[in-house]
């Protein structure tokens, strides 16, 4: 049995979620301080990737990418990189597409953040960024927590963008969602049923992570500083 698909698929979703997890993080702390209108703007911009389908952000991607294309052109002119139909190509796909994900999760929780404690621990002194680490992000650790395995399940399970920019090349880019398809365009449905089976036990897993997350924690936290 060869394994790559599984292996390539984890490793695609890992790299992606660190990826999307600062950069979601990021980007939701800084736009929920914006004024309304701007934040409405940069919100739906972000956010764009939620609904567009999977094979227009792959098309895009490929506009940019490509080797006939602006970064694909100067990467490979440059460092005689390729940007597109290598494994790791995937990871600007699942990225792309997971990112609203991670960003409207921890917004949610940001906005939902007290910001009492936040006023309370500058009247004692302490600086913004410690506050950052050591009280918001732990008072809004379970709403951040629960988008990177969400995060993570979606790049884990991602095809059409994937599928456009990384290709399907059995062991080199072959993900478990290309493999089912390509299972099944040649008839060889036991294969196919193999990896679904693989993949619904895996997202299975991945929602039971998630469940234990949402559940709400007994008796109110407190930060005290040192």
């Amino acid at each position: 049995m060869d394994w790559f698909p599984l292996w390539n698929s984890l490793r695609i979703a890992a790299l992606s979620t660190v990826i999307v997890f600062f950069s979601g993080i990021l980007a939701a702390h800084f736009i929920a301080r914006l004024p309304p209108l701007l934040k409405g703007g940069l919100d739906v911009f972000l956010t764009l990737p939620l609904v567009l389908p999977p094979t227009v952000i792959g098309w895009l991607l490929l506009m940019l990418l490509g080797p006939r294309h602006p970064l694909g052109r100067l990467a490979l002119e440059a460092f005689d990189l390729k940007l597109v139909m290598t494994w790791w190509s995937a990871v600007f796909a699942t990225a792309t597409v997971t990112f609203p994900l991670m960003y409207r999760t921890a917004r949610g929780a940001f906005e939902a953040f007290d910001e009492d404690l936040a006023h309370a621990a500058r009247t004692l002194g302490l600086s913004n960024p410690y506050i950052f680490w050591h009280i918001r992000l732990p008072c809004c650790r379970q709403g951040i927590l629960a988008g990177t395995v969400l995060t993570f399940a979606r790049a884990l399970g991602e095809y059409g963008a994937t599928s456009m920019v990384a290709g399907y090349t059995p062991g080199r880019t072959a993900t478990i969602s290309t493999t089912v398809y390509q299972l099944w365009q040649i008839g060889a449905d036991a294969q196919a049923f193999f990896w679904v089976m693989v993949n619904l036990i895996l997202s299975a897993a991945i929602l039971l992570v998630v469940n234990l997350l949402e559940r709400p924690r007994k008796g109110v936290s407190h930060v005290s500083p040192r």
